[in-house]
């Protein structure tokens, strides 16, 4: 009974300093080392190392589920033929994630079906990798939640947390239009974004139509303005992407 008292104290000890890998590898990890020969200080260092890799895949974890992504995308499982004319090597050089540390824009624009949702996605994952918080919404919910919180009079506070984002994804923009009050305060969340956080929109409508969304040519001008200055665009017009891809999962013999 006595042996297991300093298995027991270290176990808790471990709990207290909050290093869960190493209360779950150190044993095992001792019995490997002792049969190679190797000594105390590099099997701490080894330990200490499985330690941090799995800390470092907890962040990322945390980062994404506190994105809200809709589902979990990225770029390795996006069939890039399906749609020849996306630009791959910029959609690639954007996974690399310097333009949100010059906290620029990116509009991936395209009918319904592209796989627009699933770039964004993948940009996102992407960023949540590298360090960077993110953000993703839809446009109707995003202007919903200010509406809801204007109403609340906590407007100012959640808007204060959309800006804090190094990335926002704002998706399917154009699928509903927009009330005056919605597009006044989309308009109004972009700006205090502008040059302060990067920001990312899908569309299903090409800039000129843009109008229809936001019922103003003057609001839709002066947001233009800002989230193409500083932007990469992604054109993605083509046959529909899922549509594709279910014909192809249909014409498959059945095993």
């Amino acid at each position: 009974m006595s042996t297991d008292v300093p298995e027991i104290l270290l176990g808790a000890q471990l709990k207290m300093l909050k290093l869960p890998t190493v209360l779950r590898e150190h044993q095992k990890l001792a019995r490997l080392c002792a049969l190679e020969g190797v000594d105390h200080v590099r099997y701490l260092s080894r330990l200490i190392e499985m330690e941090l890799i799995d800390r470092e895949r907890r962040i990322v974890e945390r980062r994404i589920k506190a994105a809200r992504f809709p589902a979990k995308k990225t770029l390795d499982s996006f069939d890039f033929a399906a749609i020849p004319r996306l630009n791959k090597m910029l959609v690639l050089e954007l996974a690399r994630c310097e333009w949100i540390e010059r906290r620029e824009n990116v509009i991936a624009l395209g009918p319904s079906g592209t796989g627009k949702t699933h770039v964004a996605i993948g940009l996102g994952m992407a960023a949540c990798q590298k360090g960077l918080s993110v953000g993703f919404t839809t446009a109707a919910a995003l202007v919903s939640e200010m509406i809801e919180a204007r109403d609340e009079r906590r407007l100012l506070r959640f808007q204060k947390q959309m800006a804090a984002y190094k990335l926002l994804i704002i998706d399917e923009l154009g699928f509903v239009p927009l009330s005056k009050t919605g597009a006044e305060l989309l308009f109004e969340l972009i700006s205090q974004r502008y040059e302060r956080g990067s920001t990312l929109i899908t569309s299903n409508l090409p800039f000129d139509e843009w109008t229809e969304t936001f019922g103003s040519e003057r609001l839709t001008g002066a947001l233009l303005d800002r989230m193409t200055h500083h932007v990469s665009i992604l054109e993605m017009n083509g046959d529909s992407y899922r549509l594709a891809h279910s014909r192809a999962r249909k014409a498959r013999p059945t095993p």
